[in-house]
């Protein structure tokens, strides 16, 4: 069987592209997320600068805001358990279908001075752009 792609509208796919690689990590965290669940106390780590998850070393309050920030956007999702919602990051639908555009990229693309711009404009006000 196989899998229905979801239609998203334009600017919806053009905001996500953006939040993506403006944020603090790499295509390798995504490719991982993409597998199985990723804790946070396993992206703030010195170990995720190593494995090439993060473009640099991340607290773990900046790892959760740039994370819930993607939440946001409709990148991921939190992982559920049996308790409730834990710490673990997924990607949603719509982070797949980005992950799939990128995969034979070496890594997100860079981010122009307007994608970064407009990216910590819509973060701060929360504007649906």
């Amino acid at each position: 069987m196989t899998p229905v792609s979801t239609q998203y509208p334009n600017r919806t796919i053009k905001r996500a592209e953006r939040a993506l690689s403006c944020s603090p990590f790499n295509l390798s965290l995504f490719a991982t997320m993409r597998i199985r669940s990723v804790p946070l106390s396993s992206i703030a780590t010195e170990e995720a600068v190593q494995q090439q998850w993060t473009k640099g070393p991340l607290s773990e309050l900046a790892a959760e805001n740039a994370l819930l920030w993607l939440i946001q956007v409709g990148i991921l999702r939190r992982e559920v358990d049996g308790q409730g919602i834990t710490d673990s990051f997924r990607l949603t639908p719509l982070g797949r279908q980005l992950l799939e555009k990128w995969q034979q990229q070496p890594d997100l693309p860079d981010p122009s001075l307007c994608d970064r711009i407009s990216n910590a404009c819509s973060r701060w006000l929360r504007l649906p752009i």
